[in-house]
């Protein structure tokens, strides 16, 4: 049997909170341990008007409706649902320090992590850029891959949490080289596809329209997709018509060259029930696929079918 599976709840302030609590109502068949603030859990299940009975962790793993393990990780300072306090961002560094560390080290099987607030994160002094940075650098400065996945839409992105005018001087042969082989390696390792399909998108207009919309489509993308193309790569192919679905029909992956270029797409379909996954680490990490949602947190109704997605695939990929 697999160890428990690691959760984070995020910004303490935000929707995480409540994502784990609502999910604990559930009698389950995966083991999780949350690493946060019991009084945090406990003041927000009360505030939710839900029972949860917190069993200490180390120990035994609880699956019961109303129940969930918890694995201490001490506030700060003070948490008030939907708004947020610099003080709080050591504790929500500390809950993924001991995520990552405690998959290294084979306590946890992978970990499933909720919203955290960059702004906040970043207001505190410290440069941060999301999860998918963060656990790359805390495993070794591994090269990963952010690939969203929608019940059969899997969408990697060759960068991600940057500007729009630098999205550009980012793609180059070496690095589009290094995200299919991530890419390639994680669809045949933990997806178990044996031979998988991946269409590449362009980065401008119709593909670059023959080099008059931009050479990016001929002097990098294409030489790239053409020494994988025994691997089963397709493109450039324009992103306005890539995600149809007849282009879409057994594909396995769409690799889309920056963020809101593959994510509006996936997220349109898949929104509520789509996960984050991080590939090329040595760990297994998956996440919710929306922000802390402020304006809900502590008011009940949230939709736990995301949290719900990434832990069952969490542990799909862990065995």
């Amino acid at each position: 049997m697999n160890p428990p599976l690691a959760a984070t709840p995020g910004e303490p302030a935000g929707i995480g909170v409540d994502l784990l609590i609502q999910w604990a109502q559930r009698e389950r068949s995966v083991a999780v341990v949350a690493l946060t603030d019991p009084a945090l859990l406990a003041a927000r299940a009360r505030q939710l008007s839900l029972p949860l009975r917190i069993e200490s962790y180390p120990g035994a793993v609880t699956r019961e409706a109303g129940s969930l393990s918890v694995q201490r990780v001490a506030l700060r300072g003070a948490v008030t649902p939907g708004l947020l306090d610099v003080a709080n961002v050591p504790y929500v560094l500390d809950t993924l320090a001991l995520a990552a560390d405690g998959c290294l080290d084979g306590q946890f099987s992978g970990v499933v992590t909720g919203p955290v607030q960059k702004s906040i994160i970043n207001d505190a002094g410290i440069a941060f850029s999301g999860h998918t940075e963060y656990f790359a650098h805390r495993c070794g400065d591994v090269p990963v891959v952010m690939l969203l996945v929608a019940n059969k839409l899997r969408v990697a992105l060759a960068t991600t949490h940057v500007p729009l005018a630098d999205v550009a001087g980012l793609i180059t042969q070496t690095r589009l080289t290094e995200v299919l082989d991530v890419l390639l390696d994680a669809l045949q390792r933990r997806f178990s596809i044996a031979r998988p399909r991946v269409l590449v998108t362009g980065l401008n207009p119709h593909a670059g329209e023959g080099g008059h919309l931009g050479r990016e489509e001929i002097d990098v993308i294409a030489p790239v997709c053409q020494r994988y193309a025994a691997r089963g790569v397709v493109g450039p192919l324009p992103a306005d018509t890539l995600f149809t679905p007849r282009l879409l029909e057994g594909a396995d992956a769409v690799l889309a060259m920056y963020h809101d270029q593959g994510l509006p797409v996936l997220k349109y379909v898949g929104f509520g029930h789509a996960v984050n996954v991080t590939l090329g680490l040595p760990i297994v990490r998956t996440s919710v696929d929306h922000g802390t949602a402020l304006d809900l947190a502590g008011r009940g109704g949230a939709d736990v079918g995301s949290f719900a997605a990434a832990v069952a695939l969490a542990a799909q990929l862990a065995s």
